[in-house]
C-alpha cells in the first residue's frame, strides 16, 4: 500500500526574480509556480529565461516541484530543431484549500483546488451573522467539503481564508439586529477559534479586499498594473491594485471606497456606500411592499420591476463615477474593475453606466480609465478568501 505523502512544505515569499544561489530552492519554486499559473503552462527553457535562473537550477526545481505532485507535465511540442519542448503544468489536484465567506445575510464555505476551481460548496442564509452559529457552521462545513478527497489529498488542504467585513459589530442597526447580538464578534477571535479547531493555518481579510485578491489571482483577462476594484453587495467596498501587487494598507482597510464622499441626485455630499449598496435596493422593494429575498437568495436572477432596479444602477453609477473620478487624482489607475452580487447582465449595465457618467465628467489633467467588468461576479469573495492560504504558501506576492 501506498504510503500517504508528507504534508506540503511551508515555502517562504520569493522575488520577482529567481536567484542561483544555494539555499533559496524554496523561493524559486514559489517563483516557477507563480510563472506558470500566469502563463498556464511552460517549459524549462522558458521559465529559465523568464526568471534569470540556469537550466540547470530550473531542472533541479521542477523535478522537486514534480515529486510533490504540484505539477504535471504536458504533451511534448516539437521544434524545428533539438529535442522536443515539455510544456508543464499546475496539477490541479496538487493543493486545495478552504475559503469561508461571512457576510451580513449568508454564510458560504467553499473547497478550490490548487487552479481556484471550486470543487464543493455550502452556503447557509441568515437574518444576521450570529458567531457562534457562523464558528459552528465553517466547522461542520469545513469537515464535510473534504470528504470529497482521497486520504492522500487531505493531507494537501493547505489553509484556509476568512473574507468578512471588518468592525462587523458596528453594522447590527443597518442589519436589523439589536447591538449586544453583534457583541462576541467585538470580544472574540474567530480566526484564532478557527485555527485552534482545525489545526489549519487561517488567514483573514476585509471581504471587499478578497473579492479584489480573487480578480487578481484567478480573474479571466489580462490584468492592468493598476486598477481600482468595486464589488457591489449589502454594502460596496473595493479593493486597490498596485504595481500588480494587492495593496492593504497597514490596517488591510485600503480601498474602502463605501467611505468616499460623492453627491447624491440633490447635490448633497453623502457617502459612497449609501447610495451604491444593494441594501439601498432592498430598502426600496420594501418601501414597495416587494419581497427582496431574492438579492440575497440567488445571484443569477433577480424578478425585479424594472423601473426600481434601473432607477438605483442610475444613482449607483452617478455615484461610483464620482468616486472614480476623486480616486483618479490621487492615483492613476488605468483601469476600473466593477464586480459585485449581481447576475451578469446586471453588473454589464451597471458598469457601462459608471462609464458614460465618468465620461461627462471634467477629466481635464487625469486620464480616463478602461472601465470594466470583474470576471469573477458572486463567487469573488469565497475565491477571494481561498487565496490567501494559496498566496502565503505557493506564490509570489506580484511580477513586475
Amino acid at each position: 500500500m501506498k504510503d500517504a505523502p508528507e504534508p506540503l512544505r511551508a515555502m517562504p515569499q520569493a522575488d520577482a526574480l529567481g536567484t542561483n544561489q544555494s539555499g533559496m530552492r524554496a523561493q524559486n519554486e514559489r517563483l516557477v509556480l507563480t510563472l506558470i499559473r500566469r502563463h498556464g503552462a511552460l517549459s524549462k527553457s522558458e521559465i529559465a529565461r523568464l526568471t534569470g535562473l540556469s537550466v540547470q537550477t530550473v531542472s533541479v526545481i521542477m523535478r522537486a516541484l514534480e515529486d510533490e505532485r504540484l505539477i504535471l507535465r504536458g504533451e511534448p511540442q516539437r521544434g524545428r530543431v533539438g529535442q522536443p519542448s515539455v510544456p508543464m503544468k499546475l496539477n490541479p489536484r496538487g493543493a486545495f484549500f478552504h475559503g469561508l465567506k461571512i457576510g451580513r445575510r449568508s454564510v458560504e464555505m467553499v473547497l478550490t483546488d490548487f487552479l481556484g476551481t471550486i470543487l464543493e460548496r455550502r452556503l447557509r442564509q441568515h437574518d444576521y451573522p450570529d458567531y457562534d452559529s457562523v464558528l459552528r457552521f465553517a466547522l461542520e462545513t469545513a469537515g464535510d467539503l473534504v470528504g470529497a478527497l482521497s486520504a492522500d489529498e487531505r493531507q494537501r488542504v493547505a489553509g484556509l481564508g476568512i473574507a468578512m467585513p471588518f468592525e462587523i459589530w458596528g453594522w447590527a442597526t443597518v442589519i436589523g439586529v439589536h447591538p449586544e447580538a453583534m457583541t462576541p464578534w467585538k470580544e472574540r477571535d474567530i480566526k484564532q477559534d478557527l485555527s485552534a479547531a482545525l489545526a489549519l493555518p487561517v488567514f483573514l481579510q476585509n471581504d471587499a479586499t478578497a473579492a479584489c485578491s480573487a480578480e487578481l489571482v484567478f480573474g479571466t483577462h489580462e490584468q492592468p498594473s493598476d486598477f481600482l476594484h468595486f464589488y457591489v453587495a449589502f454594502f460596496i467596498g473595493g479593493g486597490v491594485v498596485l504595481d500588480g501587487r494587492l495593496f492593504q494598507g497597514p490596517t488591510g482597510n485600503a480601498g474602502a471606497v463605501g467611505s468616499m464622499p460623492v453627491p447624491d441626485r440633490t447635490g448633497r455630499m453623502r457617502q459612497l456606500i449609501d447610495l451604491a449598496s444593494l441594501v439601498t435596493l432592498e430598502k426600496r422593494l420594501q418601501a414597495k411592499g416587494i419581497d427582496a429575498s431574492c438579492l440575497w437568495t440567488s445571484s443569477e436572477a433577480w424578478p425585479l420591476p424594472e423601473d426600481i432596479l434601473a432607477d438605483w444602477l442610475d444613482e449607483a453609477a452617478q455615484a461610483i463615477a464620482h468616486a472614480v473620478h476623486g480616486a483618479l487624482a490621487v492615483l492613476d489607475f488605468s483601469a476600473v474593475k466593477i464586480d459585485g452580487w449581481m447576475p451578469q447582465e446586471v453588473r454589464c449595465d451597471l458598469a457601462y453606466r459608471v462609464a458614460s457618467y465618468l465620461r461627462d465628467h471634467d477629466l481635464t489633467g487625469l486620464v480616463m480609465p478602461d472601465i470594466q467588468e470583474g470576471s469573477i461576479g458572486p463567487d469573488a469573495r469565497a475565491l477571494g478568501a481561498a487565496s490567501q492560504p494559496l498566496l502565503a504558501r505557493f506564490l509570489v506576492a506580484y511580477l513586475r
